[in-house]
């Protein structure tokens, strides 16, 4: 699923996104009972619209020298990520749903996107909604991740935001997701994409494609396969003896996964 930087083909996960409907990008954050980070407080989720915004990848070059790239933001898609947002509140018990945008600038792409959420709020008013300028937001992340529960956004502020998100609880490695679309489609995958650097090398963490394998269980309510392999992947974690590089061990990812098999 790599993608060049830069040339050649289309991204084949933007590409799925679109084909199948793909429409919101789920990725919980949180922290990993024994893995200590700087933060002890995260719970939150960061919730992406999918299939528009500056990451669609519309671009031409006008002129030699000048390229353009388009933003297209919908109301019926911003409409279905405010909506989802909500319903993943409430159905998780979370109390807040933050939309992130840059409207001061982006008047009438990133105030559609209010206007939308603005409007789902109002059908939901047991849930707290607020709005926050995304260069606060990072700011108000990095100094306090618990002020938020659900944040809802646009595309391209979604990709930026989660990955900062994941650095709050330890790196990418430890981060999952779940792409939802109508009539029930998902299509979960890690968050940190191919790392084609330390391919065969038997070094890569694989909790982030386990815990995203976790949340397809869950959606199809295999919820107590999902709870055992979940435990097995937090004891690993939380025991130590076997910890991937990127979280600070030596252990291989064969060593790794066997240890999570043992705890299952």
């Amino acid at each position: 699923m790599a993608t060049p930087i830069g040339k050649g083909h289309r991204s084949l996960n933007l590409t799925l996104r679109k084909e199948l409907g793909l429409y919101a990008n789920v990725r919980p954050c949180l922290n990993h009972p024994g893995y200590k980070t700087r933060y002890d407080n995260v719970n939150l989720v960061t919730i992406r619209g999918n299939t528009e915004g500056e990451y669609s990848g519309l671009e031409h070059q006008v002129v030699r020298g000048v390229v353009e790239s388009l933003k297209i933001i919908t109301r019926q898609a911003s409409l279905r990520v405010a909506e989802y947002a909500f319903h993943y509140a409430k159905t998780n018990g979370q109390q807040r749903v933050s939309s992130i945008h840059k409207a001061n600038i982006m008047r009438k792409t990133d105030g559609l996107f209010l206007k939308c959420c603005r409007e789902v709020a109002e059908k939901n008013p047991d849930i707290i909604y607020e709005e926050v300028i995304i260069d606060n937001c990072c700011m108000m992340l990095v100094k306090n991740p618990s002020l938020f529960d659900v944040l809802v956004m646009p595309n391209l502020y979604g990709d930026i935001i989660s990955d900062l998100c994941a650095g709050l609880i330890g790196g990418l490695g430890l981060t999952p997701s779940c792409n939802i679309g109508e009539g029930g489609i998902i299509l979960a995958e890690a968050v940190h994409g191919s790392a084609p650097d330390i391919a065969g090398k038997n070094l890569a963490n694989p909790t982030a494609f386990l815990l995203s394998s976790v949340m397809m269980l869950r959606h199809l309510n295999l919820n107590d396969k999902a709870d055992r392999i979940h435990n097995a992947i937090l004891s690993t974690i939380s025991e130590g003896k076997y910890r991937t590089a990127d979280l600070g061990g030596t252990a291989s990812t064969t060593d790794f996964t066997k240890a999570i098999s043992d705890h299952l």
